[in-house]
């Protein structure tokens, strides 16, 4: 792998998603967080590598880092990226299109759209920085953050990209090119990744969600208004679990369903309506990810509701589905 900088690109979403920073710098900012231990340099490298340019997306790497010793990571990744690397020191407030790198001995939260640094815990087991950090980007970010768990040993992050999940944004982990892969088969098996690729295409992948994303928020003010085939999408869920989730705050469902269809790439509500009709395993995924919301999010009859909910989901998991609607 040679150490000069990627020679520039042309590539059509880029001048579409500078503007887009430039209209909303924080409003629509999608935060990615990835987090890495032994092998996660080579493999944040590789993933950097095959970024198309302006994704409008902001990086922010939590390494493993030895204590005692300066990092060097500002300097490795700025021969492999155009973008901006900056080593993150207290109030770092994020941009899109920049790459921001741990510093040793501390754990980073993100707070009002600025990276802060706290003191490394005294006690070993209590330290898990990737974890720490995936859980306030998800309270910051909700479903705009996305988490990234690469190589690496233990279990850090798994936790962390259950929380990210639960507040509806997009997780990854990488598969069997891990040089070290205990960190993503932790949260592989742990049921809370979205994605199982390889550096490179985790890449590509992140360059269709902002493309996808852009797209939707273009769509977004139709899609809020389309109520007839919202009304239609969840009479077929109600038809499939027995959960009638118009209880359900709207502006949490829409969230939901835009978690969902930039997971399978739907264009549009109608599109994921009769990808609906014909999959029921989307309508498992599209029930347990209405599961993940708060019981807050519902406008009454909480208990009642939840209940049914959990017993629902354990009828579908044993593939006692009822038939759909036309």
């Amino acid at each position: 792998m040679d150490d000069e900088k990627p020679d520039p690109e042309t590539h059509p979403l880029e001048t579409q998603n500078s503007v887009e920073s430039e209209k909303d710098p924080d409003g629509n900012l999608i935060a990615v967080g990835v987090g890495a231990s032994a092998g996660g340099l080579e493999a944040f490298t590789e993933l950097l590598r095959h970024l198309p340019p302006a994704t409008g997306m902001a990086f922010i790497l939590v390494q493993h880092l030895d204590p005692h010793h300066q990092s060097v990571l500002p300097e490795l990744l700025s021969a492999k990226t155009r973008m901006p690397v900056v080593q993150v020191q207290n109030d770092t407030p994020i941009k899109p299109d920049h790459v921001y790198v741990i510093a040793p001995n501390t754990v980073m939260l993100i707070r009002n759209r600025t990276l802060t640094l706290e003191a490394r815990p005294v006690t070993p087991e209590k330290f898990r920085p990737i974890d720490s950090f995936f859980d306030s980007l998800a309270e910051e970010f909700r479903f705009n953050a996305v988490g990234i768990v690469l190589s690496g040993t233990a279990s850090d992050g798994t936790l962390g990209l259950k929380k990210i999940k639960a507040e509806g944004g997009i997780t990854f982990a990488q598969d069997q090119t891990a040089k070290f892969d205990s960190m993503p088969r932790s949260a592989i098996a742990a049921g809370v990744v979205d994605f199982i690729l390889s550096p490179r295409r985790i890449a590509e992948e992140l360059g269709a969600i902002s493309h996808h994303t852009l797209h939707l928020r273009s769509a977004e003010s139709a899609m809020t208004g389309d109520d007839t085939t919202r009304h239609r999408l969840l009479l077929l869920l109600r038809s499939n679990t027995g959960v009638d989730f118009t209880q359900y705050k709207q502006p949490m469902i829409r969230r939901r369903l835009n978690r969902r269809m930039l997971v399978r790439k739907s264009e549009s509500l109608e599109q994921y309506f009769e990808l609906l009709q014909r999959d029921s395993e989307e309508t498992k995924a599209l029930f347990d990810d209405l599961l993940r919301s708060s019981p807050s999010q519902t406008t009454g009859h909480h208990s009642r509701l939840d209940s049914r909910l959990l017993l629902r989901r354990g009828s579908l998991l044993d593939g006692d589905c009822p038939g759909g609607i036309s």
